[in-house]
């Protein structure tokens, strides 16, 4: 993006809450924050199923936390060829391992539907499905 080597950016959704917010895999509130800081489009792809017209609030949408273990250890060959799970920090350390993450809608150039594409907002999703 900084090479100006990116003409816009897409990303799917798992949830999409009827203000334009959009939940989806940790990383995609970054590649947003870097479309924006690099003026480049950043547009979400969503089937109407996974539009959630009943939670207001992002802050209220339930974020699955993985283990902590996906994070710290990992698996590799030993000497012997053996596979081996080793930690790779400390044992007092602690991990958050969230698998989603929220990109709110002030982000998002467009959404990206079945039935069309329209502004990242409450309004938008309207025109198209109500």
């Amino acid at each position: 993006m900084q090479r100006g080597e990116v003409d816009m950016c897409i990303v799917g959704t798992d949830r999409t809450l009827a203000n334009g917010d959009v939940c989806n895999k940790v990383g995609t509130y970054l590649k947003a924050l870097a479309a924006h800081d690099n003026n480049i489009p950043f547009y979400v792809a969503l089937p109407s199923s996974t539009i959630d017209w009943n939670i207001k609030n992002h802050k209220d949408i339930p974020i699955e936390e993985r283990n902590s273990d996906e994070l710290s250890h990992v698996e590799g060959l030993d000497e012997k060829g053996d596979i081996k799970k080793v930690q790779i920090y400390p044992k007092k350390s602690k991990a958050m391992n969230l698998a989603f993450d929220v990109t709110p809608a002030k982000y998002v150039t467009g959404l990206i539907t079945e039935k069309g594409v329209c502004e990242a907002s409450e309004k938008g999703l309207k025109e198209l499905f109500k």
